[in-house]
């Protein structure tokens, strides 16, 4: 998970054989580092068919997903527990590196008042036997911090460390995400800087989830926090532009973000490449 990588919600958020040969040719075409792939329906995935893509193009992926709401750890921890050993099967299985996102919860998931103890006893719980079969498999588990308006449960740099610290696992780290982060930190650094060794993978995502570049993200600040601890993990281009009603739901996007695949790689991708640059990332 090293160098710059983008989400193939570019091109496709239905992972069959179609959407994996457009979504990895298109990433090839980019000089994609790496590539993340949503796992919206894990089961349904043929993991032989992606990783003979995979493998013939000599890039590496990353998996992602959000929990159903059968399966939210924080209720139903034994639900998650197979929901996500499920998933690290078939990220082991696609040849894949690690299956992050929000694998605590699910996209949406709000209870209308604060975490309880039992939630975050639950949750604990839940990872740690996921930790423990992702270790059997050889993949790595990153938990996302996400906005309040998403989630409830893990908001913060901060919490996301509280929770990976509380497991103990030596395979899970902290994932960021600099829209999440954008309304939730203090300072465009303090997720980053809270999460330090523990950060091995980060979206870099506008603050409209559009183009970036053209919102409101202060792009230097994240930059240098990256720089400053050393950051040697994924990097992550992350705009929404196909998106099934299911999953614009659940992020409460209710308009287009960006104009076009053209715009956001022809500007956005460009971008991001030449700050990271800049900074000494890649």
């Amino acid at each position: 998970m090293q160098g710059f990588g983008v989400h193939t919600s570019m091109w496709t958020m239905n992972w069959d054989k179609a959407g994996a040969e457009k979504a990895i040719a298109a990433a090839v075409s980019y000089k994609m580092d790496f590539i993340e792939i949503a796992l919206l329906n894990a089961p349904a995935v043929d993991a032989p068919h992606t990783r003979t893509l995979l493998e013939k193009h000599s890039l590496p992926a990353v998996c992602s997903l959000g929990l159903p709401e059968h399966a939210w750890a924080s209720v139903r921890p034994e639900a998650a527990i197979e929901h996500l050993k499920v998933a690290i099967d078939k990220t082991a299985d696609m040849g894949a590196l690690a299956l992050s996102g929000v694998i605590f919860g699910g996209i949406g998931e709000r209870t209308g008042v604060p975490p309880t103890q039992k939630e975050y006893d639950n949750i604990a719980r839940a990872l740690t036997a996921a930790a423990k079969h992702a270790k059997s498999r050889g993949i790595e588990l990153g938990v996302e911090a996400v906005n309040r308006y998403e989630n409830h449960l893990i908001n913060t740099g901060r919490q996301a460390v509280e929770m990976i610290e509380r497991v103990g696992a030596d395979n899970i780290f902290v994932h960021l995400d600099t829209y999440h982060m954008n309304i939730e930190e203090k300072g465009a650094a303090t997720g980053i800087l809270d999460a330090r060794e523990h950060l091995k993978y980060i979206h870099l995502s506008e603050s409209d989830r559009g183009t970036p570049g053209y919102g409101n993200v202060p792009w230097d600040e994240i930059y240098t926090a990256l720089a400053a601890i050393g950051f040697k993990g994924g990097l992550a281009m992350e705009s929404f532009i196909n998106m099934p009603a299911e999953v614009a739901y659940g992020l409460a996007v209710w308009r287009p973000v960006a104009r076009d695949e053209a715009e956001v790689m022809g500007n956005g991708l460009p971008f991001l490449r030449n700050k990271a640059k800049q900074y000494g990332l890649i």
